[in-house]
């Protein structure tokens, strides 16, 4: 019995390992909430998101875009713009952001009560 409840605990834990490892950190979820709204450029990213770095932001972009969440537009104006927003399959994060919004604001009422 604790062999069949160990596999079976190890084929959630591995993949909930896996989603956490791609959004972990303190930016990833911020960003991606941003981009939720429509396509937005790289400075305006900046300002939307207290407290982050260009540098900080620069290197999570880049890895949420080779997690193929994120796609980044270069246009072809002077001086060069580059667009960020969510592809379809970074659009699949919603209602996981969604329920930890409501699971998070549940738990902040339990224990601020």
């Amino acid at each position: 019995m604790d062999k069949i409840a160990h596999s079976e605990c190890n084929k959630l834990l591995v993949p909930v390992r896996d989603a956490l490892d791609i959004l972990s950190g303190k930016w990833k979820l911020p960003i991606i909430t941003t981009l939720r709204f429509g396509v937005i450029r790289f400075k305006e990213l900046e300002r939307e998101i207290p407290g982050i770095t260009a540098k900080m932001l620069s290197k999570e972009l880049k890895e949420l875009e080779m997690n193929q969440l994120v796609k980044r537009t270069v246009l072809d104006t002077t001086p060069i713009s580059v667009t960020y927003e969510l592809t379809e399959y970074g659009r699949s994060l919603e209602t996981v952001i969604l329920e930890l919004g409501k699971w998070g604001k549940a738990h902040r009422e339990r224990i601020f009560a």
